[in-house]
């Protein structure tokens, strides 16, 4: 479904040339679900970008269903960290903005939009207006936005880090959902390796600047999964354990393990 092939990403600046990703290799399986880590400065956004079409790689190639990416694609949806809400539209017109940009029949799409909001446990505030909605329940209409597109790509840039724990822990219980029902293949970059073993199927860990792959981390376990006391908590403890060792090495030697393994 994602194909990065020596992909590198350079940017200017009136310091310099910064070198944000260095020949990055990566095969994301159609339906996967990948979480992207590393320390600050890596070139995970740039990564999202790249994949979204908001940026053309210095070198390489970005492909998405096989076809190069050129610019932005109705069937990729991308998500911030922060909600970014019209605070004049109520909840149920921001989750239909795309319907309006790429101009799409809005009537049709109305009936797919309020079953989002329902799923996602909102349907009775379809007429607020993001002011009046607390942070997780704004980010719950951003993740309906994405996905009023019926998006086959769904990437995720750190959607839920400045939600509190108890809020966090929620939404990616649901999003692990909506992944088992839509089947749509995600890329999510986080700072937390715990959300990254809860919900990815496979963990990317990125080298600091410039960012290549350092190594693949496979999250062998059965969905739905949760935080607490399960017969496979013990290797979900084991693959964090793992990830927190790679990233806390000082001179780990960069590589491209597993990096296209998926099929």
């Amino acid at each position: 479904m994602i194909l990065l092939r020596e992909v590198s990403q350079v940017f200017g600046g009136r310091r310099g040339a910064v070198e944000a990703l260095r020949g990055l290799d990566l095969h994301v399986a159609d339906g996967e679900f990948i979480a992207v880590v590393g320390r600050s400065g890596c070139g995970k956004s740039t990564l999202l970008r790249l994949i979204a079409g908001l940026l053309t790689a210095t070198s390489g190639e970005v492909r998405v269903g096989g076809e190069p990416v050129v610019k932005p694609r109705r069937d990729v949806a991308i998500m911030f960290q922060r909600p970014a809400l019209l605070p004049w539209r109520s909840v149920l017109d921001n989750v239909l903005l795309p319907v309006e940009i790429f101009g799409w029949p809005r009537q049709e799409h109305r009936a797919h939009a309020h079953r989002l909001l329902e799923m996602v446990g909102l349907e009775s505030f379809h007429r607020r207006l993001p002011h009046e909605l607390s942070g997780g329940m704004q980010q719950r209409v951003a993740l309906c936005r994405a996905l009023i597109q019926r998006p086959r790509v769904l990437l995720m840039d750190e959607p839920f880090s400045a939600l509190d724990a108890l809020t966090r822990e929620e939404l990616s219980v649901e999003l692990q959902q909506i992944h088992m029902e839509h089947a749509a293949t995600v890329v999510l970059v986080t700072h937390s390796i715990e959300e990254a073993v809860l919900l990815a199927d496979r963990v990317v860990v990125l080298t600091p600047r410039p960012g290549r792959i350092l190594t693949v981390v496979n999250v062998d376990v059965p969905r739905p999964r949760t935080l607490g006391r399960h017969a496979w908590a013990a290797d979900l403890a084991r693959c964090s354990a793992e990830l927190h060792d790679v990233l806390g090495a000082r001179r780990a030697v960069p590589g491209r393990q597993d990096a296209t393994s998926a099929e």
